[in-house]
């Protein structure tokens, strides 16, 4: 049975948060030759992610590929993200059996789209040395009905 996980992809997202996961994929492909990981972007246009690793996505939003799992990575770009329109509706319109999940700040994206409302959700602890809200705090913020939420340190 085939396993399909897409893997969202944005400026400025952590490399080790969206690699990490396409390199396990990659791996367990081995044992599992149904298994598939692909990059999804806002367009097809390729992204910049942390460390200037230019990235290009295999499909676009709009594009709607099947997939069983999508997975929304954390990093700078999210603070941009989770204002993205387009984003927040694929989000909201993805099948019920679509498991959703994220890395680190990749859970804002979930909170502004009103789908962590009432869950335990978790961030990372400590937040940029730019920034006086820490992550942790922001999502509970960020999510209408504030969920319960628990810190990753």
């Amino acid at each position: 049975m085939a396993r399909r996980l897409g893997v969202y992809i944005f400026n400025g997202a952590e490399v080790i948060d969206w690699a990490g996961p396409i390199g396990v994929f990659a791996v367990a492909r081995r044992l599992e030759p149904e298994l598939e990981a692909f990059l999804i972007g806002d367009s097809l246009a390729p992204v910049m992610a942390t460390g200037n690793l230019s990235v290009n996505p295999k499909y676009s939003l709009d594009q709607h590929p099947d997939l069983d799992a999508f997975l929304i990575p954390g990093g700078i770009g999210t603070r941009a993200e989770m204002h993205n329109g387009r984003l927040l509706d694929y989000v909201k319109t993805l099948p019920a059996k679509t498991l959703l999940t994220s890395v680190c700040t990749g859970s804002w994206v979930y909170g502004m789209a009103g789908l962590l409302d009432g869950l335990a959700a978790t961030n990372r602890k400590n937040g940029d040395p730019s920034e006086k809200l820490i992550p942790l705090d922001r999502l509970a913020q960020i999510s209408p009905l504030k969920p319960s939420s628990t810190a990753i340190v």
